[in-house]
């Protein structure tokens, strides 16, 4: 895989970026793909390990050893084959994945790992551009009716998975436009919207129908789905915020995060909104430190905040991992994000006691240092401080899906409240109930965009299965 020696001769590329007075005057994308003799380079690094781990650290097995041989080879219009063999959507995760793949990386284990990810980047917009992605058409029909409710990364996965062996496959989502939590959760400055855009048209000419505005229990029932369709999929996301009910939290001002990322992404899109919330000249602190927190951290500085504070209930992590004890696992390390980089203090070990606030507006917050002893929080003695906060924006994680939905359908729940549904067996990814399945963050709960896209390409050949008694989508 690569050249034999590569790995000793060359060091890892990262992609370039934007300068950061740049990149926040607008809402585009910052980050650039390598170039075609940088990816030949870093394809170059790829060892011939024997057991590549990477597979396996990807949720969606990425033959990755073998793309990187071609790239180093530079025979990209394979490549680009053998990445959508695995993957519906590399654009998507070439650009927001976290990388598990890396992580596992042979290489990673006493040096830095092959840049996986940019090569993934690169391949696939090299695709969109010599026009070697187009429609897979499938040349016989099946008869067969399936809904998807959702259209997120796991909808679109099963809706272009099933559509390719022939079945007729309607996407039910409940906003104005396709893509869930990739078109209305992730900021455009990280993936633009395009990229969406052009997988939909590519997926209406195979023959998915979407619809848009479709709610279930509002003007879809669930009943229309389950009569008329000879299966049905749920594929909505885990949209339930974890919330922090503490005193003040009912003043204007102290919002989820996700009432306030949608509405930059409309915007971006064209839409008129009256009332945006917007962080400008404020004091902004982001409660939670993980990837919606540095997406509300990149939104407000575009906005021009005065000042942005992360706050995280957990302790530091430590700058480097040790290696001997995670590999190939997916460590806990401290990762600092184009976000972070334009500006923000972050601080942990944060607890937020309460908010302040005057003529029904937030002004302040009153926080205190905790400690974690034998796995408990305790509040250090004497530790309180005030810090201004004109925006209060929280980003601790999302406990479930939204239950209305699962409740009119009836399904079995687990503990957490996501659909109750097993990935083994004859009955994979099926609900309780007959006939409806559920894939992505409702049945797994809150999770990343390339688990959405495993789930939703395992739950179709699950449909397929069921519809034809045999399947040639691979598992």
């Amino acid at each position: 895989m690569g050249k034999v020696t590569g790995f000793m001769e060359f060091d890892r590329i990262s992609e370039q970026n934007i300068p950061p007075q740049e990149r926040l005057k607008n809402y585009k994308e910052f980050v650039l793909h390598l170039s075609d003799d940088e990816a030949k380079k870093q394809g170059a690094r790829c060892m011939d390990c024997g057991i590549p781990f990477c597979t396996t650290g990807c949720p969606i097995n990425n033959i990755i050893p073998d793309w990187n041989d071609l790239i180093y080879n530079q025979n990209w219009e394979e490549a680009i084959e053998v990445l959508h063999s695995t993957n519906n959507f590399p654009e998507f995760t070439g650009r927001i994945c976290p990388a598990p793949c890396e992580a596992a990386c042979t290489l990673n284990i006493n040096d830095d790992a092959v840049g996986i990810k940019s090569i993934e980047h690169a391949i696939i917009d090299k695709a969109w551009e010599n026009n070697w992605v187009k429609p897979l058409i499938s040349t016989s029909k099946t008869n067969k009716k399936i809904a998807i409710v959702g259209s997120g990364p796991a909808g679109m996965a099963a809706a272009q998975q099933l559509a390719r062996v022939g079945h007729a496959v309607t996407v039910y989502e409940k906003n104005d436009r396709i893509g869930g939590l990739l078109r209305y959760g992730i900021p455009d400055f990280k993936m633009e919207k395009t990229h969406i855009d052009r997988r939909v048209k590519q997926m209406e000419a195979e023959g998915v129908v979407f619809k848009v505005n479709q709610n279930i229990g509002e003007n879809v029932k669930p009943e229309e789905l389950t009569n008329n369709y000879d299966a049905v999929i749920l594929a909505g996301g885990a949209e339930h915020p974890r919330d922090l009910p503490v005193p003040g939290r009912e003043l204007n001002g102290v919002m989820f995060a996700m009432d306030f990322l949608p509405q930059q992404n409309k915007v971006v899109a064209g839409d008129k909104l009256q009332n945006q919330i917007l962080a400008t000249d404020k004091h902004v602190v982001v409660i939670g430190g993980g990837d919606t927190g540095s997406d509300c951290v990149g939104t407000s500085n575009r906005h021009h905040a005065t000042s942005v504070t992360q706050f995280e209930l957990m302790p530091q992590p430590p700058v480097k991992e040790n290696k001997e004890m995670v590999w190939p696992n997916w460590p806990l390390k401290l990762r600092t994000s184009s976000s972070h980089e334009e500006g923000c203090e972050r601080d942990w070990s944060v607890t937020t006691k309460s908010f302040v606030g005057e003529n029904g507006k937030v002004k302040e917050i009153i926080a205190a240092r905790v400690e974690w002893k034998d796995g408990k929080m305790v509040e250090v003695p004497n530790s309180e401080f005030t810090l201004k906060a004109d925006l209060v924006l929280l980003a601790m994680g999302f406990v479930s899906p939204q239950q209305k939905m699962l409740d009119l359908f009836g399904v079995d729940k687990d503990q957490r409240g996501n659909v109750k549904a097993s990935t083994e067996g004859k009955d994979a990814y099926i609900t309780s109930k007959a006939k409806i399945f559920a894939a992505g963050d409702i049945r797994r709960g809150q999770s990343l965009v390339v688990w959405a896209i495993r789930e939703g390409r395992q739950c179709a050949r699950a449909v397929d299965e069921f519809l034809m008694g045999t399947s040639t989508l691979p598992r």
